[in-house]
């Protein structure tokens, strides 16, 4: 099939390389003419592991294109149009940013003939009423609007596209339109339904609520074992041998029981938020007046790595040197948005530290956003003379480093784990004073 993906971003891009994987003809669409440049040159502006060949692939079959002036006549000829525009947090308020997704639709608007018998499928994360305006709109011209949400994990995008756990489609209420744009999505998804992928329909506002409920489950099962940790550092438990207890309960479930220096990125602190500002509009607020609580929790594990830090160097933070070990809000991305690890190392420099920090992937980004931060590629090199050492991304080769070999770097032996991602016992046989989080 023909297809067309407007928005290249992380989402859009993954996306497009995805579907030509199946076997479809497809360009991608993005604005910005310099990652539209590098992605039709097979450089994919983001780190994501199997990307970089999994684009290189697809552009190669020639089933791939990405262009930022695309041809209306090409965009009129395609059968199925992803949208996959950001929807970042409004600078003024925590309700989505729309202006991309409206700016995608007039756009494709204007290229569509009328009659026409495209689906257009929204796969960007909106607020619940959202799709019901899209769909108002593209029936100018005849098109039909299906949602369907993405559930990507940083990480392993690829295969999650590829090989999903489930796929929801929301299909509009009248049964014709809906026959019809089933049948164009699932002849899209052919390969992946082939292998037993459970499919799940709805209306327009449970798909749009399914993928903010998730993040919303998942915000609150991190905050909820965060809690937690802040009740076992006032009784003195141990809140990884907590969670491997109540994780072992099949109701519970061992994932995400993670306590540590909370979640970041794009996703789960952006949607918990536009969350309760659409609840806010619709006057259902105390329905989810919770998240705002889980929100809280999490911003205050930020807050007590820095009180750790401030106890652990006493009057000597200003000037201490500082090491911060990741940048990213989690291993295996270069995704810098909302990271706590860069929170806290800006947090400290204000206090007055010399804060070094290093990442295998997004030190380049995080140095951009916080230039007075000292960038340091090598994790060596980063380590000398500290006076207080603090993992806040749980890369591999950090967690992998040797206690005794890297105490001879520092100036002093001290380290906050903050993702309690370290043998306690190593690090302390080894010389180090070790602190982690609710343990």
């Amino acid at each position: 099939m023909k297809i067309t993906v407007t928005g290249c971003g992380y989402l859009g891009a993954v996306h497009a390389v995805s579907m030509a994987e199946l076997g479809h003809e497809v360009l991608g669409i993005e604005a910005d003419a310099d990652r539209a440049r590098s992605l039709q040159e097979g450089r994919t502006p983001f780190y994501e592991p199997g990307m970089d060949q999994a684009l290189g692939s697809a552009l190669g079959s020639g089933r791939l294109r990405f262009t930022s002036c695309p041809d209306p006549g090409e965009v009129a000829r395609a059968q199925v149009h992803f949208l996959c525009v950001g929807t970042p947090q409004s600078a003024h308020s925590g309700a989505a940013d729309l202006r991309f997704l409206w700016s995608a639709v007039d756009r494709l608007l204007d290229c569509l003939p009328a009659p026409t018998q495209a689906v257009v499928v929204g796969k960007s994360t909106v607020p619940v009423g959202t799709a019901a305006e899209v769909a108002r709109r593209l029936g100018q011209v005849g098109a039909t609007l299906v949602w369907n949400p993405e559930f990507l994990r940083e990480g392993h995008a690829v295969h999650d596209t590829l090989h999903p756990d489930r796929i929801v489609y929301g299909l509009p209420d009248d049964p014709r339109a809906a026959e019809h744009a089933q049948g164009v999505l699932d002849e899209v998804y052919a390969p992946v339904l082939a292998e037993g992928v459970e499919r799940i329909t709805a209306n327009y506002a449970t798909a749009e609520l399914v993928k903010v409920a998730a993040n919303s489950f998942l915000a609150t099962k991190i905050s909820f074992i965060n809690a937690m940790a802040e009740m076992c550092e006032a009784t003195g438990g141990d809140v990884t041998v907590l969670a491997e207890a109540i994780g072992r309960d099949e109701r519970i479930g061992r994932r995400f029981l993670g306590a540590g220096v909370g979640f970041g990125g794009g996703c789960l602190p952006k949607d918990i938020r536009a969350f309760v500002a659409r609840a806010q509009e619709l006057g259902v607020h105390d329905a989810v007046s919770f998240l705002r609580e889980v929100d809280a929790i999490n911003q205050r594990r930020r807050d007590r790595v820095v009180d750790l830090a401030l106890r652990s160097l006493g009057d000597q933070l200003p000037g201490a040197r500082i090491t911060v070990l990741g940048a990213a809000f989690k291993p295996n991305s270069d995704d810098i948005r909302d990271s706590p690890a860069l929170d806290i190392a800006h947090r400290l420099y204000l206090l007055g530290a010399q804060v070094s920090i290093t990442d295998p992937k997004a030190l380049d980004a995080a140095v951009r956003r916080h230039p007075d931060l000292v960038a340091e590629p090598d994790t060596q090199r980063a380590l000398q003379d500290a006076d207080l050492v603090l993992l806040l991304t749980e890369w591999d080769e950090y967690v992998q480093l040797d206690p005794a070999r890297v105490a001879n770097l520092v100036r002093r032996p001290v380290i906050i784990d903050g993702r309690n991602a370290l043998n306690p016992a190593r690090w302390r046989a080894s010389g180090w004073t070790y602190h982690g989080l609710g343990r």
